[in-house]
């Protein structure tokens, strides 16, 4: 009897439509597009405008775009998982608001963080909820609106992230297709690199917390690069050894969008040439869990059934993984 893998059987996604270019930026803090560009690979990054406008909102479209392409019901979805460091409120989940929207009367959901590592979890999660056999279709979705926790007066954060969301569907696959093995790793060592110091329970938020700006994210950059460029690659270097794959193996690398030069890092680490790396930070931006899924989404006419994938990503906390995925459709 096979083995049944949990496969991607379709994405979605969506970014909204107001572009916050490094043109804009250099009239709002010290900063040039050469600057951004040179040590980032961003040109521009969308922002989500609008009161009351959170991430679900953002969510619902990737998930209504989806279903356009896929033909695929939300109804019978049995689980949710919102991969977010914004969800829209910070006790009543997304994932039970989004089931509710889209009428998944049967489905349970949770929202999962871990960062910028939070859609590759989310992705591991959801495959082995699949392969269990007791759930036969699980939503991840993975989005940010980071502008609603960015200081636009700090250059250090300002110019690296923005707003956007992924969705994909996992459903059992009986012929070899999908999620074949995964590695994730956490180190507490990054917690004071990257973080957001007030709003939680160590600190909670009071007139001076938010006076001192403590609510947006805070980051050094030297030491959370220098932590990124070495693990990311590794770990995607690690599931290609234990995997037996090398280079010429390997379709696409689908790596996390947070700096280029950490993309060229891992691509260099695993042998994999430019041709075959998924890349849009130079639009987007850091959509933090929305890069991977939006990754697919922007190549999905690209892929073809029987692909080999590589996901990598880094995270604060420190989180970061990789999963071997291959692909489980042509295209539409």
């Amino acid at each position: 009897m096979n083995k049944t893998h949990a496969a991607i059987t379709a994405v979605g996604g969506y970014v909204p439509d107001f572009k916050l270019t490094n043109k804009v930026l250099e009239t709002m803090i010290d900063t040039s597009d050469e600057w951004i560009t040179t040590r980032t690979g961003i040109k521009e990054r969308r922002i989500l405008k609008g009161e009351g406008q959170g991430l679900s909102v953002m969510a619902l479209r990737a998930i209504d775009d989806l279903v356009e392409k896929s033909g695929k019901s939300m109804h019978d979805v049995d689980a949710v998982i919102v991969s977010t460091v914004t969800p829209d409120m910070p006790v009543a989940t997304t994932s039970a608001y989004i089931i509710n929207k889209i009428g998944a009367k049967n489905a349970f959901g949770y929202d999962l963080q871990a960062a910028c590592s939070g859609w590759l979890y989310g992705l591991s999660n959801a495959a082995t909820m699949v392969e269990s056999g007791r759930f036969k279709k699980v939503l991840v979705i993975g989005g940010d609106k980071m502008s609603s926790i960015i200081d636009y007066k700090d250059r250090t954060t300002c110019v690296i992230f923005g707003d956007g969301c992924g969705v994909a569907l996992l459903e059992p696959n009986d012929e070899g297709y999908g999620v074949k093995d995964f590695i994730l790793r956490s180190d507490g060592i990054g917690r004071e690199f990257l973080k957001i110091k007030a709003g939680g329970s160590m600190y909670p938020a009071t007139a001076e917390t938010v006076a001192n700006n403590e609510h947006y994210v805070q980051q050094e950059g030297q030491q959370v690069y220098k932590f990124a460029v070495t693990n990311m690659a590794e770990v995607a270097a690690g599931i290609m050894e234990r995997n037996q794959l090398t280079a010429t193996d390997v379709d696409w690398l689908v790596p996390h969008q947070a700096n280029k030069r950490i993309i060229d890092a891992t691509a260099k680490r695993m042998g994999v040439k430019d041709e075959k790396v998924m890349l849009n930070i130079q639009r987007y931006g850091n959509t933090t869990n929305g890069t991977l899924p939006l990754c697919l989404w922007d190549y999905e006419s690209q892929l073809k059934k029987g692909d080999t994938l590589i996901f990598a990503a880094f995270g604060g906390g420190f989180t970061w993984g990789s999963i071997y995925l291959t692909w489980a459709y042509d295209p539409k």
